[in-house]
Order: C-alpha cells, then structure tokens, then sequence
C-alpha cells in the first residue's frame, strides 16, 4: 500500500528537495512553495527520514479538503483515519497555521481538530480521556485560501538536527542549507573543497557525509521510530542499509579554516560526533593565509554577515578583500552566502548565478562563481 507524503522545504530550495525524493523511489505528485507532494510505501518514511539532506521534515498527509466554517472542519477531521495511526495512548498534540482563510483563528482551528481527532479515537478505544502518555504524534492543521491540509510529522524535531552539532558558534548554518549549499554546486567527491570561514564546521561536515554516502540521520531518532504502525523491522533494515551505503574507502580533500581557535575546536568535536573527522584537515587560519594546493577546486562559505552599522563597515571590509583574493584565481569555483545585499559590490564582481534562500528566517543570497573546467585528459 502507498501513502501519501510531503517532504517540506526552505523556499527556493524545492527542486533539490525533490531530485532527493526521487532519488528514493518517491512518485513525485506535485511540487509547490515549500512542499513536494509525493507518494511512497511505509519503508519510505524511514528511509525519507534517514536520507533527506535538504528537506526540512517528512508528513504524512491524512487528509486535503476545503472548509469555510468549524462544522465543515470537525467532519471532515472526523472522517479521517486517525485510529489507524494513533494508539490509545498516543501523546498527539494540534499545531496549525491559516493564511488568507475564513477560518483565520489558528487558536479555533486547532481546538475543532484536536476535538474531531478525539472523538474519532472514541470510536475505537472507550475511554473519557486519553493520558497521552506514549510516543508522540504532532498532528498539523494547515489552511491556505480555505484549503485545509492535515498531516502526521514523521520526523519530530526538524530534519537539520542530525545529532553532531552539540554546540555551535554564532550565528551557525542550518545543517539543511549547508547541503543545498554543495548539492548546488560543481563539488564532488573527487575535488578539493575549502571553506575559509568554517565556524562550527557545518559546510566541511556535511560534504563530507555527501562525500562518504553517509545517511545524515543516521546518528538521530525520529518520532515515527517509536509507532507501533511502521514495523520494527522497517526501520531495521533502513538503518543497515545505511550504514552498509557508507563508503569507507574514499579519500576527500576538504580543508576548513577559521581565525578562531574556539571555532575550530567547536568543529573538530562536531566533525568527530558526525564520523567524519578523518575527511576534513582543520586549522587556526585567517583568510588571507589560505593556501590554495591545488589548479582546480572549490570554496563553499558562510562568512561574517553583519547587523550592526559597526559591523556592516567591517564585513565591507572582509567582502572587499575576499575578492581581491579570489577573483584572480579564475580556475576555482566559489559559492559564497550572506544576507549582506551589496556583496557584488563589494566583492567587485556579479556572480555567474545568483539564488535567494533562507537560513532560518533569515533571507540570503547565494553568489555562484563558476570557476573554468580543467583540460580533459586524453
């Protein structure tokens, strides 16, 4: 049996997320902002789960339907098989949000969810009230123009949190953009990656894993690990799969820098939680010690945004410098992000491509600079 699934996204990032569930086996229903509808068996969820380096979760969608008042609302929740899915005492709890609807009041609407759901549950257990005291079920109600979308979130906590990042720097790089960051550009396993600005170390961390075919949430759990409807055995075999997919033979060159020793103890931790740490070579430098070993490579980096006016001057600075650096070694590609909106500017070149991504919900910018392709070899 197939169910139907949705794999939510940072906005602009939907096409990676969906090449990704593709590259599963997903039947791809539909693609819109932020989501990626898309069909599956149950082993999906978990190897979903384990796998999606950019996605932000893995829903289950229980039900899609149109309502314009809470009585509408209360039966079409109802109708729904909430029974198969949640046990007696399952500890569900109703989030939601409503844009430009007529059932605008989320307060409402989750209270109208959270009472059909109830009594759905009544119908099979008979019970007054339900202790809620077993693994838990986030139960989402989503209402955009009246379009009503219910969904079980698989994942729990966010799919960025793959269980290496104890602690981090300020102002860190989600774990899901940082791979976005390298699945779109030229970086493959076979070429040097440098990140000169590596703080907590996400960027070199997660090629790494990309590198090493390492699933990125290998090292974590998911809330649907723990329901009695997916088999043990699903995730199992899901998880020893993954783990016979790492490549234990490759040998990348990834080099990340920093000119705080701080930041570079925070990575070396972080890269060793992650299994990785024998991939990336670190060291206390600043930018302008950067050596360049090689032709041909890549730079993928996060450095200083700046908030304050202070700080913008200084960033200016840094921005200013990097492309009197960088510019002149064309044979390199660089793919730089920051929120700073007069980057080009300041780094005295357009990119090659330009895209707008959030960190958070922080709006950025992501410059590509294409470096030129090595001389193929006869």
């Amino acid at each position: 049996m197939k169910y139907d699934l949705i794999a939510t996204s940072t906005f602009g990032l939907e096409a990676v997320v969906k090449r990704e569930v593709e590259n599963l086996g997903g039947e791809i229903v539909k693609v819109d902002n932020g989501r990626i509808d898309f069909r599956g068996e149950k082993s999906l969820i978990a190897k979903g789960n384990l796998w999606l380096r950019v996605a932000d979760r893995l829903l289950l969608k229980m039900g899609e339907f149109r309502a314009e008042s809470f009585e509408s609302l209360f039966n079409q929740t109802f109708d729904l098989p909430w029974e198969e899915w949640i046990p007696q005492d399952g500890n569900f709890l109703v989030q939601g949000k409503s844009i430009k609807s007529t059932l605008y009041s989320v307060r409402d609407c989750q209270s109208i969810v959270e009472k059909a759901i109830v009594k759905k549950l009544q119908t099979k257990y008979d019970v007054d009230w339900f202790k809620k005291s077993g693994p838990r079920y986030k139960i989402q109600v989503a209402i955009l123009k009246d379009q009503v979308t219910l969904t079980l979130d698989t994942s729990g906590d966010g799919l960025h949190k793959r269980g290496y990042r104890e602690t981090a720097v300020d102002a860190p790089i989600k774990e899901t953009l940082a791979a976005a960051m390298i699945e779109l550009s030229y970086w493959n396993k076979t070429k040097m990656l440098i990140d000169p600005f590596c703080g907590s170390g996400t960027i070199p961390i997660e090629a790494a894993m990309i590198g090493k075919n390492i699933a990125p949430g290998l090292n974590r759990k998911f809330d649907s690990e723990y329901w009695d409807v997916i088999s043990k055995d699903i995730w199992k075999k899901a998880r020893i799969e993954a783990l016979k997919a790492i490549d234990q033979e490759v040998e990348l060159r990834i080099f990340a820098y920093d000119k705080e020793k701080r930041a570079i103890k925070i990575a070396e931790e972080n890269a060793i939680n992650a299994g990785v740490d024998d991939c990336i070579e670190f060291a206390e430098k600043t930018f302008g010690e950067m050596k360049m070993k090689e032709d041909y490579g890549v730079i993928i980096t996060n450095p200083p945004y700046g908030e304050r006016l202070s700080d913008t001057l200084e960033v200016k600075k840094i921005y200013e410098f990097m492309g009197k650096v960088l510019k002149p070694i064309d044979t390199w590609s660089k793919y730089i992000v920051t929120s700073y909106e007069n980057f080009e500017i300041a780094y005295g070149e357009k990119a090659s491509k330009k895209r707008k991504l959030f960190n958070g919900t922080l709006k950025v910018d992501y410059y590509q600079y294409f470096g030129k392709r090595p001389p193929k070899k006869k």
